[in-house]
């Protein structure tokens, strides 16, 4: 035997209030879309048919209930029955002349949010095609009254009152329904009134004051506005640059219309993940929006208009190049982390960056193409730390150095070398560094490893072999330089030392040990004063002490992270020194 689902009204509203809407602010908006949609409809059999929505808060209502008036296409006794009161019934709406192309509704459940804020619905409606005025009244336990009474309503359109339920007489008075009514339908192809007044406007403000509006929006004047269209969708709007920095993971909040009726403010998806400084609004006729109406539904016709959006503000960007390069200049210095990704894979952006974005260099501050006109070869190291460490001793010897330990650095210089060959960037080897490093003074450097001598036990504790030069600039003495399979035994032991479990230090202990040769170069400036100093020093333990101490300020310098050895070392070393220093008062 077949049965038929019963239907809880009350659970309904309590799963669009709770699941689907995230406020019951959005009755308005959905009353607003039957209302246009049931004049959409009259004109589409009645061509000059008037298009007015006429609403009338509660609270300046004689009986405290909220009015909202249309001149749409009404209603008969059979339609009252197959629209209002059976949930779902979508194919039914399309043979009664509401089908879904043109209209702003597309779910069928745009009544039942009324019940978000009321306990009891009236309508009253006369159709355009004929036939007496029906009454229609339901409450929220699901029970519903159906009369006709021809004297109830004289013109053709529909009349709804909205009965505040408990504790929601506020969302039916005056400023928070002229409120709602603005921010959701300021821009619909008909006149809606809040009283007397008139909310709406014929033009779209984005196309009359592009900059003036997008202040409003925004709540800060624009870099610029971005005219975007993508016809195949119906959507046209502006895109505004932001005039200032923000950051990569901002979630992207644009403002959207479908057919003129706003989705919401803070839409995601709309554009690419590398243009996270730019916000859009626009109004769109094809674009889906998901059930509640509050956002876009993700699918393919929305990466297509992603994917096209995203095209027009590169080629945007791109015309602002050749046209005005110091408004390039100050874009790329807001906005350089959206440009340099999307450099990552497109060329003309990158021919962008490398005019325009300016690297860390030996040289200051640069960019790509002033670089390679000096040095016809991008150096470059790809550690922060280690180019700041290196940085003033190849400027000294004129080698010129860029820091590429950024975000996205090294993947645009890869892409620099794939489009222009291998003589475009080169990452450097700090050895390369060394090699372009001076030989001191033969006696010198005699006297200075006679010393080192007696720091043997200092340099093998460390892991540290000592390489004499002469460089500028004499204030740095000494510079600590790793190899890479140096550095992979410093990780090797900074992991045993913080392992909890002793069978696994052990392990990591035994690799650290395995590695051949000395891990570091501890390079000895034999310009520096200190050094030379050193150099004449006969007191053992006085010779040991610099040296450590030398070794120490070097690691600091370098920024990399210290084993508890140099920890401990750092304490042992300054101890020493201060307890020499108080003797010797």
């Amino acid at each position: 035997m077949a049965h038929t689902f019963g239907v809880d009204l009350r659970g309904i509203i309590d799963l669009l209030s709770h699941h689907l809407y995230s406020s019951p602010r959005v009755y308005a908006r959905e009353l607003l879309q039957n209302a246009v949609d049931a004049i959409t409809a009259r004109r589409a059999l009645q061509p000059d048919a008037p298009g007015e929505v006429v609403i009338e808060p509660a609270d300046s209502s004689a009986d405290g209930t909220l009015r909202i008036s249309d001149t749409g296409i009404g209603l008969t006794e059979s339609e009252v029955h197959d629209l209002l009161s059976t949930l779902g019934r979508t194919s039914k709406r399309d043979e009664l002349g509401f089908a879904r192309q043109g209209f702003l509704g597309q779910f069928g459940v745009g009544l039942l949010s009324a019940f978000l804020v009321a306990e009891r619905v009236r309508l009253v409606s006369r159709s355009a095609k004929g036939g007496p005025a029906v009454r229609w009244s339901a409450d929220a336990a699901g029970n519903y009254e159906v009369e006709v009474d021809d004297a109830a309503r004289a013109e053709v359109g529909t009349t709804i009152e909205l009965v505040p339920g408990r504790d929601s007489d506020h969302w039916l008075g005056r400023d928070v329904v002229r409120a709602l009514v603005a921010e959701y339908g300021e821009l619909l192809p008909v006149t809606v009134r809040v009283g007397d007044e008139v909310l709406t406007s014929d033009e779209l403000p984005w196309l009359t004051d592009p900059m003036g509006y997008g202040a409003r929006v925004l709540g800060l004047e624009p870099f610029a506005a971005i005219p975007v269209e993508v016809p195949a969708v119906g959507l046209t709007g502006v895109a505004y640059v932001l005039p200032a920095g923000v950051h990569p993971g901002a979630r992207q909040s644009h403002r959207v219309y479908l057919k003129r009726m706003l989705v919401g403010e803070a839409i995601e998806g709309l554009l690419p993940d590398w243009a996270y400084f730019v916000r859009c609004v626009v109004d769109t006729s094809s674009l889906r929006p998901t059930a509640s109406r509050e956002s876009l539904y993700q699918d393919e016709t929305l990466l297509i208009v992603q994917e096209e959006l995203g095209r027009q503000v590169r080629d945007w960007l791109v015309r602002l190049d050749a046209t005005d390069p110091g408004r390039t200049s100050a874009l790329m210095e807001a906005h350089h982390l959206g440009i340099k990704s999307l450099a990552r894979v497109d060329e003309e952006m990158l021919r962008l960056v490398e005019r325009w974005l300016p690297f860390e260099t030996t040289d200051g501050a640069q960019s790509l193409k002033q670089f390679r006109r000096r040095y016809g070869s991008v150096l470059y190291l790809p550690d922060v730390d280690e180019f700041r460490q290196l940085a003033p001793v190849a400027h000294a010897q004129g080698m010129g150095l860029l820091n590429a330990g950024y975000a996205y650095d090294l993947e645009i210089l890869e892409r620099l070398v794939a489009l222009d060959g291998p003589g475009a960037a080169r990452r450097v080897a700090p050895s390369e560094v060394l090699a372009a490093l001076g030989d001191p003074e033969p006696e010198v450097e005699r006297a200075l490893r006679a010393r080192l001598a007696d720091a043997a036990g200092v340099l093998e504790r460390h892991d540290c072999e000592v390489v004499p030069r002469d460089f500028d600039p004499a204030s740095l003495p000494a510079l600590l330089v790793t190899n890479a399979e140096g550095e992979r035994r410093r990780d090797v032991e900074l992991g045993g030392a913080e392992a909890h479990d002793p069978l696994w230090a052990q392990l990591l202990g035994s690799l650290a040990e395995s590695a051949p040769g000395a891990a570091q170069r501890l390079v000895l400036n034999c310009r520096s004063p200190l050094v030379r100093r050193l150099a004449e020093l006969t007191d053992p333990a006085l010779v040991e002490l610099t040296v450590e101490s030398l070794y120490v300020h070097a690691l600091l310098q370098s920024r990399r992270p210290m084993r508890p050895k140099d920890t401990a070392a750092l304490n042992r070393s300054f101890l020493d020194l201060l307890d020499r220093a108080v003797d010797n008062r």
